[in-house]
């Protein structure tokens, strides 16, 4: 089959950092699908791999968690899908990824694609919409009123690939004033238009930004990015009692300032399900099928931005790139293969 990988970190700028392979097909285990890759998305995760990853000597490492595709053949102890099946899905790390013609993944993580969407579509949506999803209801609880607070959710990054699912969810699921951040004239269109019902600018002071609403000291606050530089303003404007999530990797975490308000501090990272195969593994298909199910109903809309063409690595190198620049606006597809 044909894969694009790497053999060891190199700068995205080096034309060897990924590299067109052809590999061995994989064959599943008890609870796999094997899944024919029709299209991927590109996220942080991805090239923060590549860029920290090294691979056994000879062995080259495949990238990429979101695709969408075909079931080609299934493990003899799958209940959920069978051969023939249209499916999307963000994958696991320690597993072969995604960029490649035949997949390997879990059943239990796995949903039916939205019939609404075309594989490129449908591809752009698993990571952002379990990362979104589980911070937004599983790790801040927003259903949970804070009391005293504005019942406001502030997004940090809104117009990037979490924050762009989680605008619609937060709009689209509950009656949250949503507060996004964003810093260019496209990224704040981008951001209204998935619903954001206020735009601020996160290359300004955060607190007087929300304080020049009107609206008082949001109870949640979701930052995708740029945490560490973020985390003075955020104490500031944060209700007391108030809840804080994050997803990015700051060198340093120092939520001290958050004891006089007990604001509480979640981390969402979704491949903990996978990783420890938690007993609730299974709650990620499920909640790919509702998310499938909320697309059909034209609640939730795809966050693709850029096509960027067919699978290869020439392709893939111009996605990873894009997205170490920080300019990116919602997801990178590829679809095909060259």
């Amino acid at each position: 089959m044909r894969a694009v990988g790497f053999h060891k970190p190199l700068p995205i700028e080096d034309d060897q950092s990924l590299l067109d392979l052809t590999l061995p097909d994989p064959v599943p285990g008890p609870r796999d699908l094997l899944v024919r890759v029709r299209a991927v998305s590109i996220n942080p995760v991805d090239t923060k791999v590549r860029m920290r990853a090294n691979p056994p000597d000879g062995q080259p490492q495949v990238l990429g968690y979101d695709a969408a595709g075909l079931v080609e053949a299934v493990g003899p102890e799958v209940t959920r899908f069978k051969v023939g099946d249209a499916v999307f899905y963000a994958g696991a790390l320690g597993r072969p990824g995604t960029n490649a013609e035949l997949h390997l993944v879990d059943e239990r993580i796995v949903g039916a694609k939205p019939a609404t969407l075309s594989f490129a579509e449908a591809a752009a949506m698993p990571l952002t919409a379990i990362t979104a999803w589980e911070a937004l209801f599983d790790r801040l609880d927003i259903r949970k009123p804070v009391p005293g607070a504005a019942p406001a959710l502030l997004i940090v990054g809104g117009a990037g690939g979490v924050g762009s699912i989680a605008t619609q969810l937060a709009r689209q699921l509950t009656d949250l004033t949503v507060i996004a951040t964003a810093s260019r004239p496209e990224t704040v269109e981008w951001s209204r238009t998935l619903g954001a019902h206020h735009v601020i600018d996160h290359t300004k002071p955060l607190a007087a930004e929300v304080a020049a609403l009107g609206l008082g000291a949001p109870g949640f606050v979701f930052s995708t990015t740029h945490t560490d530089r973020h985390l003075p303003e955020i104490g500031k404007l944060i209700a007391p009692q108030g809840r804080f999530a994050l997803i990015d990797d700051p060198a340093a975490l120092d939520v001290l300032p958050f004891k006089q308000k007990s604001v509480s501090t979640h981390w969402e990272f979704m491949f903990t399900r996978s990783m420890f195969a938690t007993a609730d593994m299974g709650a990620q298909g499920d909640l790919l099928d509702a998310v499938s199910r909320l697309v059909e109903a034209g609640t939730l809309t795809t966050t693709v931005a850029e096509r960027f063409g067919a699978i290869s690595a020439a392709n893939l190198r111009r996605a990873h790139a894009l997205i170490e620049s920080g300019r990116a606006k919602g997801k990178i597809v590829l679809e095909g293969w060259a």
